[in-house]
């Protein structure tokens, strides 16, 4: 046998395991609402290759490929527990079991690893939670996505409606439902979209969504629907104020989560930050932008660490619906002029939105912003002046750990791909990617060049403060390190 031969036969060999892993992720999801993980990315609905890739990604933060002969064990010894409504990542039961010298078997260690899910101390299924979208442009079909792809048992949160403009004349639910079906840059919807014209019903992977049309909050009445409890995600970003975002407040909706920067007293929430700064009785709150979501968990991770001075931060932005395809008339400076055809100076308020989500951040952020000609995915440059002088390695090797097991892993990844570029960042569900290969510290001084899909990502970020709001944001074993 040739060693290519070698080569294929080891391939098949985990072909194989893969595609006995699905059904055991499939079924703790939809039967216990069990996230299967690997280092924070999830393996629910994903394909034999998909599977492997996500373990050959490993090397990129942990240094070296995981095997799914590795971690086949760990997943085997999970469908044998009595395990409630959690995120288990067996790659880091994986890793964390190679460091472990106490000579437990597989099962014993993964028992003891997830014992807050089970037994006495698993959370029980709760009733689902209605979840309401205000708008359903770029951030509203993609949290539309998220919300059908989390649906598991059905007891987490499940979108019961959508608000549009419009009185649904001709085709008009016909057309969204197809936005929703095919996207140029995020592809196909994973899944079977059917419409019920008759209804104004789009049922997604058997999740009925009605579309209600209105052109003001004060014309639905939510309970007419059936809808009570409500989170109701605003992604038009037409109102940002407590006055203006009150007006959803009505019987059937609960409370109100913005997809924008909110302004006066609306709290500006970046998961994995501040979001147990939350008050319980708090309606109304606000997802920052996908800009301030990117910037915020790096700079508590370096302040953490080395103490941040002051810092400068330069984000080199896709273009969004907000500018011209051509040049027109625009209320804003250059806005106006051709998205796909210029680079645009323009400004960025997430510099000073740093100050709402990390209060106890002494240092001056300042920063600005340039659209460019791509559709999606973003870089942020953040230059900061550091308390203590360091070095290139301790900084990445910090910024590795991080992503790995720190409680900011799902909002910070890393990569060490030295020919990385902007579309291979299309679908990440991270808030910000380090560019381990683009990092340059020099004593107290550190640039660090943070990727980051400004319309998945950042929604993947709305999804997690709206999980926390409601109570199903489960928790995720092995614990991240504090």
């Amino acid at each position: 046998m040739t060693v290519n031969d070698d080569s294929f036969t080891n391939w098949k060999h985990r072909e194989e395991i893969a595609e006995s892993m699905i059904p055991m992720i499939g079924k703790l999801h939809r039967e216990r609402d069990v996230t299967v993980l690997l280092h924070s990315r999830s393996l629910v609905n994903k394909s034999v290759v998909s599977i492997l890739k996500t373990h050959r990604f490993a090397r990129q933060i942990a240094g070296e490929e995981l095997s799914v002969t590795e971690t086949l064990p760990f997943l085997k010894a999970l469908t044998t527990l009595d395990l409630g409504p959690s995120q288990i990542d067996i790659g880091m039961l994986a890793a964390t079991y190679k460091d472990d010298d106490r000579g437990l078997s597989v099962e014993e260690f993964t028992a003891e690893a997830v014992a807050g899910a089970t037994g006495a101390n698993k959370i029980e299924c709760r009733q689902g939670r209605d979840v309401v979208l205000y708008g359903f442009g770029r951030i509203g079909r993609l949290v539309a996505r998220l919300l059908i792809e989390k649906a598991g048992s059905g007891n987490g949160l499940r979108l019961r409606a959508i608000v549009v403009r419009g009185g649904g004349a001709g085709e008009d639910l016909v057309k969204r439902a197809s936005l929703l079906r095919r996207d140029s840059i995020h592809g196909q919807f994973q899944g079977t979209i059917t419409v019920d014209e008759a209804t104004s019903t789009i049922v997604a992977n058997g999740n009925e969504i009605r579309v209600i049309y209105a052109d003001d909050p004060k014309q639905v009445d939510y309970t007419a629907y059936g809808i009570k409890d409500a989170i109701l995600i605003d992604n038009t970003g037409k109102w940002r104020d407590r006055e203006g975002l009150s007006q959803h407040l009505r019987p059937g909706i609960a409370k109100v989560v913005l997809t924008a920067p909110g302004k006066g007293d609306v709290p500006n929430i970046v998961h994995g930050v501040n979001h147990d700064t939350i008050k319980p009785d708090e309606r109304i709150l606000s997802c920052a932008s996908c800009t301030t979501n990117a910037i915020v968990p790096p700079l508590k991770a370096m302040d953490d660490e080395f103490g941040v001075r002051r810092g400068h931060v330069e984000t080199v932005h896709s273009f969004t619906n907000d500018q011209n395809l051509l040049d027109n008339y625009h209320k804003s400076e250059r806005r106006g002029r051709s998205a796909p055809l210029n680079m645009v100076i323009t400004e960025t308020g997430a510099a000073s939105a740093v100050a709402k989500a990390l209060p106890d951040l002494k240092a001056r952020i300042t920063g600005s912003s340039i659209r460019v000609p791509v559709p999606d995915v973003s870089i942020a440059i953040l230059n900061l002046q550091l308390a203590r002088e360091t070095t290139r390695e301790e900084v990445l090797d910090h910024l590795r750990q991080v992503s790995l097991t720190s409680p900011l892993k799902r909002q910070i990844d890393f990569i060490s791909a030295p020919d990385a570029v902007s579309s291979d960042f299309i679908g990440s569900r991270h808030a910000s990617i380090v560019d381990a290969g683009a990092t340059k510290v020099d004593g107290d001084n550190a640039i660090l060049y943070l990727w980051y899909d400004n319309e998945f990502g950042y929604s993947c970020q709305v999804i997690r403060v709206v999980q926390y709001v409601s109570g199903v944001e489960y928790p995720t074993f092995p614990a991240p390190a504090a």
